[in-house]
C-alpha cells in the first residue's frame, strides 16, 4: 500500500481556463504548466492510495447534497504578504464554494483536515515568482472577468511529475462523470466592466 497526493476542486471551464493558465506562465509561473485553472476546495492532501474508494463515496454524497449555481470571477486580489500569491477574485459563488469545502473537509468523513489559512475561494494566477512579476499579474488581470454556471467539482490526483491530473468528476445532484464523457462548457463570458 503506498500514498497519493489528492485535492478537489471546481475547474475553471474553457475557454477561461486555458487563458487563465497561458497568463500564469506568461507571469514565470513554472507551476502553471502542472495545475489545471481551478478554485481549490481540498488541498493538496496525502491519503493512503486503499482510501480512495472511500473518498470517492463521500464525494458522491457531498455531491448529491449540492446544486448548480453561477460562478463569477472578477478582478485580482493578493494574500502578500502572508502568502507570495496573486489570484482572479470569485465574485460569486464564494459562499457555495464555502459550503462544500466545508463538507468535503467534514470531521466525520475521510479528508478531514485542518487548513493551513482560513478559507478563500480564489483562482490563483501568480504563485512564489517575484514582487515585480507579481506586481504585473496583479495589474494585467486586474479588469478580468469570467462567468459560468458551476455544476459540479472533481478529484484530482499529483503525479509523480507534479502534474495534477483529474480522477474523477462529481456533478450536483449524486451524477458521476467520468473525465472522457464530460459535456463541452459553454462559453458564458461576461463583459467587462
Amino acid at each position: 500500500m503506498g500514498t497519493v497526493t489528492i485535492g478537489v476542486s471546481i475547474a475553471v471551464p474553457e475557454p477561461h481556463g486555458s487563458l487563465l493558465q497561458e497568463r500564469r506562465a506568461g507571469f514565470g509561473d513554472p507551476a502553471a504548466c502542472c495545475i489545471p485553472t481551478h478554485v481549490t476546495l481540498l488541498p493538496p492532501t496525502e491519503v493512503e492510495d486503499s482510501a480512495l474508494p472511500a473518498i470517492e463515496a463521500h464525494l458522491m454524497d457531498v455531491a448529491a447534497a449540492g446544486r448548480p449555481f453561477p460562478m463569477r470571477l472578477s478582478g485580482t486580489g493578493t494574500f502578500r504578504p502572508l502568502s507570495p500569491v496573486v489570484y482572479v477574485r470569485v465574485a460569486e459563488g464564494a459562499e457555495a464554494c464555502t459550503w462544500l469545502q466545508k463538507q468535503v473537509r467534514d470531521a466525520s468523513g475521510p479528508v478531514a483536515r485542518e487548513l493551513q489559512f482560513p478559507y478563500h475561494p480564489h483562482v490563483t494566477v501568480a504563485h512564489g515568482i517575484s514582487e515585480e512579476a507579481m506586481d504585473h499579474a496583479f495589474e494585467a488581470l486586474s479588469a478580468y472577468e469570467a462567468g459560468w454556471p458551476c455544476t459540479g467539482f472533481a478529484l484530482y490526483e499529483q503525479g509523480a511529475d507534479g502534474v495534477w491530473r483529474k480522477l474523477r468528476e462529481f456533478v450536483f445532484g449524486g451524477a458521476v462523470v467520468p473525465p472522457q464523457a464530460s459535456a463541452p462548457e459553454r462559453d458564458t463570458t461576461l463583459p467587462a466592466v
